[in-house]
């Protein structure tokens, strides 16, 4: 009896990877995770809203600083820089972090991130105040948080006010002010005007419309942040999806594989027309296109170096930035 239901499940699964195809991802960068895992926790910490992956034009340098995460509350704007390090780290010669792994990691060098967070920090400001929005001096704070359990910090880095360490992280509670929040206080009263006459909503629409970087949604609830380049298929479906391109369309879902006549099988792709006149979309604004299973999606992750192709049916959503 165990054979039949052992080979059974053998025949349903070959069975299935031939209609529908292999729904396998392929090694892609983690940190993308770890910011939405992040991102995800301060908010629910907060009760704000955290923005991810932004992609900010630095006027000086005359590229964009690329920005993990930004939080939004009613008392605070913050952006944090996240980084995985693992081992004990101090500072070098030049400034520069060291970090001394264990026997299988090598030592290994890294900018200094407090002063990087607060160059990030200067250049949102700016953005803002490009935009209309004029923060008092200081009104954006940097942070460099460091999550990883197995990194270990040398005093002159672990006592700088910017530096959340794995301690403070694990311990962070609502009321856990000392380097987390309660910098900006009242200063964007100026004892004149509630901050609820607009600021937020303003501020908000900036952040939600600022450039960022694609945000692809995996199955399994894991999230990549990078490029969408292109779809890989046959002519049919690359016909059918001539309008699912970035100019047209800022977000596109994948849903479940169903099964026409003949074993055959389409995947619906609905999408959602790029439109800078509103910030949500009623659902008869969405469209649909049909593709077969086979279809792949080309992405560039963050912090790779190849594009990888995933399987169009192991994707649950694509994010385009404008």
């Amino acid at each position: 009896m165990w054979f039949e239901i052992v080979f059974g499940l053998v025949i349903y699964k070959l069975f299935t990877r031939f209609i529908y195809g292999d729904n396998s991802v392929p090694d892609l960068p983690s940190d993308s995770g770890l910011f939405f895992t992040v991102a995800s926790r301060i908010e629910k910490i907060y009760g704000g809203k955290s923005y991810v992956g932004l992609r900010i034009p630095d006027p000086e340098t005359s590229t964009r600083q690329h920005i993990d995460i930004v939080l939004v509350t009613k008392k605070e704007v913050m952006v944090i820089a996240v980084r995985n390090i693992q081992g004990f780290v101090e500072v070098g010669k030049d400034g520069e972090w060291v970090c001394v792994g264990d026997n299988k990691h090598k030592t290994e060098t890294f900018s200094d991130p407090v002063l990087e967070v607060r160059r990030q920090a200067e250049v949102l400001e700016q953005y803002l105040e490009q935009r209309g929005l004029t923060l008092p001096k200081g009104g954006v704070v940097g942070k460099v948080l460091l999550p990883n359990a197995n990194c270990r910090l040398a005093y002159k880095i672990a006592s700088q006010p910017e530096i959340i360490s794995f301690d403070d992280w694990n311990d962070l509670k609502p009321e856990f002010k000392s380097k987390f929040s309660g910098w900006i206080k009242d200063a964007f009263h100026g004892g004149k005007s509630d901050p609820q006459d607009g600021f937020y909503e303003k501020l908000h629409f900036i952040l939600s419309t600022a450039p960022m970087w694609d945000r692809l949604e995996l199955k399994g609830d894991r999230f990549i942040l990078g490029e969408f380049m292109e779809f890989k298929g046959n002519q049919d479906d690359m016909q059918a999806l001539r309008n699912v391109k970035r100019s047209k369309v800022s977000k596109f879902i994948i849903q479940s594989a169903t099964m026409l006549g003949l074993g055959r099988s389409r995947v619906q792709i609905l999408y959602a027309p790029r439109d800078y006149r509103i910030e949500g979309m009623s659902a008869s604004d969405w469209k649909e296109v049909a593709v077969k299973p086979s279809t792949e999606v080309l992405f560039q992750p963050l912090n790779s170096k190849k594009p990888k192709k995933l399987k169009i049916t192991s994707i649950v959503s694509v994010c385009l930035s404008a």
